[in-house]
Parts: structure tokens; C-alpha cells; sequence
């Protein structure tokens, strides 16, 4: 997913759950690989690609080595890969991306990551679901990459839930359409593992609700199926979702049934979660973020409430 943060103007960086805020320190990079980053960027700098969308968003200095140790389809056109980044100072906020170097390919890649930051502190692993394209990046990942092929990852992105022990408690409303669940996801899975210390120690931050609106084409391409409803399933006092489907041509199994809508996602049911204590996190394709974040600037949400991201 080739993506850009867009932030509303206004949004508030290091306020209500520290949606977006300023980089952690940053350090030199090895020759090496700095080497790698800087021949890539003079390289795709000569074409629109996600190196100049995201050229004034937050990124981290840090650039780190990564090894394939996993790699799955987990849809007709979307891979899934899980990453050893072995580096300790890479870290990221659920929501974050990173630029993606390839040897060998001039391109920069761009994908959010559907990991949970937990997955990254306990065994060094994070994720990436990347869509089927000509993207140069894109087609390495579904056409040569290998279990122990190396790139090298840096992390960046201001569209991120990080909120901190003592912050207040916040609902949040996720709403994404295709592969724009990456970066939700991870969301989703940070504000679990958030929900499961809680609960597990008695202390540390108080997640509110959350309620994931998700929309594809069909089921096939609802991405993450299953580590989504399991997660509703174990936290249904904190967790639901809503899944919506605007091309399905085959049956919906009985399994997914009961969330799944047929229609796009719909402007009363992003208002009726309004609230006070409500942040919105949007991210899909142009079209779909424009909408919803205006929608919901005209029904008064306050704009350090909303964050969203566009990809291509």
C-alpha cells in the first residue's frame, strides 16, 4: 500500500490519546544502509511515488535491516508478510508505516503496518499486507520475494493511537475501505493488547469502545476476517465491527453473516457514534477519506478528534 498521512489542519500533536505527535530521537544510520536509502531516493525521485507524497510527513532516521520469515496470501490480490527486525531501536506506533528499500529496486515502497507494536517488543516481528500492482515494490513482494530475502525498513507517519497511561479514555470509531485496514488493524490490535494489560494488572491505560467500519468489494477481499471477529468475540463489551460488502456476487457464509451489510458504509451510521469522548481514524481511498473526514467536520467533531490517511 503506497500511502501519505493526511492530517486535518489543526490536529493537535501530543493531545487526547497522542494521536499524532512529534518523532522520538532520532540517530545516524549505518553506511550501508544509508547508502541503500539515498541511491533509492535519487532514484525515485524522478517519478511520483511514495517517497514525494509523504516528502513532509514524520519519519524516523533510524533505517534497519529486515528478513522475510513469512509470507501468505491473504487474498486474491493481497499478500501478507512477517518481518525479523532484529534492530533494537526500530520501533513504531500502531497506525505508523514504513518506507520499504529492496536491493536492487530503484522504487521506495510504502505499507502500513497491520502488527500490533506488542508483536514487535516480544518477538521482534512486525507485518505488512501488500495489494497486487505495477508498483516496482509491490511486484518484487508478490513475484521474488522469498522466506530470508532482506530490505531494510524505516519507520514514518503521523496517522497513529499511542495514548499513554494516564490519558483520558477514549472511544474509537476505525473506519477503512480496502486495504486501508493495514494501518486500522494494527490500531485495533495495540487498543486489545492495551485492553488485555489492563485487565491483566489493573492499571495502565482505560480503552473505551471501539467500533471498526469496514468496507471492500466482497468478502474475499475483507482482509483479516478472522483476527478481526476473533477479536470482537473476545472482547465484545469493547470490540465491534461492522463489515460492508458493495460487490458481493457469491454467497456470504453464515459465519460472517451477522457482520456483514451489504451497501457502502453509510454517513448515519459514522454520525450516530459521535460523542465527546469519540477520536476517528479513517483511512482508504481518496474519495472515501474526503468524505467521511468532511462529514464529520460539518457535524461538529472537533478536528483534533479526526486523523486520517489516503492511499493509492
Amino acid at each position: 500500500m503506497a500511502c501519505a498521512a493526511v492530517v486535518i489542519p489543526g490536529l493537535l500533536r501530543g493531545s487526547v490519546g497522542a494521536i499524532c505527535t512529534q518523532p522520538a530521537s532520532l540517530r545516524s544510520t549505518p553506511s550501508a544502509l544509508r547508502h541503500l536509502t539515498l541511491t533509492s531516493i535519487m532514484k525515485s525521485k524522478r517519478k511520483t511515488d511514495h517517497l514525494e507524497r509523504t516528502a513532509n510527513v514524520v519519519r524516523r532516521e533510524v533505517v534497519s535491516t529486515a528478513k522475510v520469515c513469512g509470507a501468505a496470501d491473504e487474498s486474491p490480490s493481497v499478500k501478507r508478510l512477517r518481518l525479523l527486525v532484529a534492530d533494537k531501536d526500530f520501533s513504531f506506533k500502531a497506525g505508523q508505516w514504513v518506507d520499504f528499500f529492496i536491493p536492487g529496486v530503484s522504487v521506495v515502497g510504502g505499507f502500513s503496518i497491520c502488527s500490533s507494536p506488542r508483536l514487535l517488543e516480544q518477538e521482534r516481528m512486525i507485518e505488512l499486507a501488500v495489494k497486487y500492482t505495477n508498483h516496482p515494490p509491490a511486484l518484487w513482494i508478490h513475484n521474488q520475494c522469498t522466506l530470508d530475502s532482506e530490505v531494510a525498513v524505516r519507520v514514518g507517519g503521523e496517522f497513529f493511537f499511542d495514548p499513554q497511561p494516564a490519558d483520558a479514555s477514549r472511544n474509537l470509531v476505525l473506519i477503512a475501505g480496502g486495504v486501508g485496514i493495514n494501518p486500522l488493524l494494527s490500531i485495533l490490535r495495540h487498543s486489545a493488547d492495551l485492553h488485555r494489560e489492563r485487565a491483566n494488572k489493573g492499571s495502565g491505560y482505560d480503552i473505551g469502545t471501539i467500533k471498526l467500519f469496514y468496507s471492500a468489494r466482497n468478502t474475499s477481499e475483507l482482509l483479516f476476517k478472522k483476527n478481526i471477529l476473533d477479536l470482537v468475540n473476545e472482547f465484545p463489551e469493547k470490540i465491534a465491527c461492522s463489515l460492508h460488502v458493495t460487490k458481493q456476487t457469491t454467497q456470504i457464509s453464515a459465519a460472517l453473516k451477522p457482520y456483514i451489510t451489504e451497501g457502502r458504509i453509510t454517513e448515519k451510521e459514522i454520525r450516530d457514534h459521535i460523542s465527546e469522548e469519540t477520536l476517528f481514524y479513517i483511512c482508504g481511498p481518496p474519495p472515501m477519506t474526503d468524505f467521511f473526514s468532511k462529514q464529520l467536520e460539518n457535524s461538529h467533531v472537533p478536528t483534533e478528534h479526526i486523523c486520517f490517511e489516503k492511499w493509492w
